[in-house]
C-alpha cells in the first residue's frame, strides 16, 4: 500500500496547489503500480513478498525522486499535514482491490 498511500499524498498536495492535471496523472500512476505490484507478486508459482518490496521501493522511488522534487522543488515552505483522509482513501481503495481479487478467486472455484 505503500506507493498507493504516498501516491494519494502527493495528489492531495497538488490538488492543493491547482495543479489537478497533474494530481490525477501521480494518483494514476500511484493506482497503476500498484496493480502491477500485485500482479507481479502473484505471477510465480510460489509468490515471494521480496517481489513486492522491490515493487513498492521503485514505486516509492519515483514518487520520492521524479515527481516531489518535479513539482515541490522548495517543498519546506508548505505545511505539513495530517495524514488520515489519505489513509482511509489507501484502506478503501486497497479493500477494493482485496474484493476483487477474493471476487475473481471464487469464481475460478466455481
Amino acid at each position: 500500500m505503500s506507493t498507493l498511500f504516498g501516491g494519494i499524498l502527493l495528489y492531495q498536495n497538488l490538488i492543493d496547489i491547482k495543479k489537478k492535471k497533474e494530481a490525477y496523472m501521480v494518483l494514476g500512476i500511484s493506482i497503476l503500480m500498484t496493480i502491477v505490484t500485485i500482479i507481479i507478486v502473484n505471477i510465480p508459482e510460489e509468490p515471494k513478498s521480496s517481489l513486492a518490496y522491490v515493487c513498492e521501493i521503485a514505486g516509492g522511488s519515483l514518487l520520492s525522486y521524479y515527481f516531489v522534487p518535479t513539482y515541490f522543488p522548495d517543498e519546506e515552505q508548505f505545511p505539513k499535514k495530517k495524514i488520515w483522509k489519505p489513509l482511509i482513501i489507501a484502506v478503501i481503495i486497497t479493500a477494493a482491490f482485496v474484493g476483487l481479487i477474493i471476487y475473481a478467486g471464487s469464481l475460478e472455484n466455481t
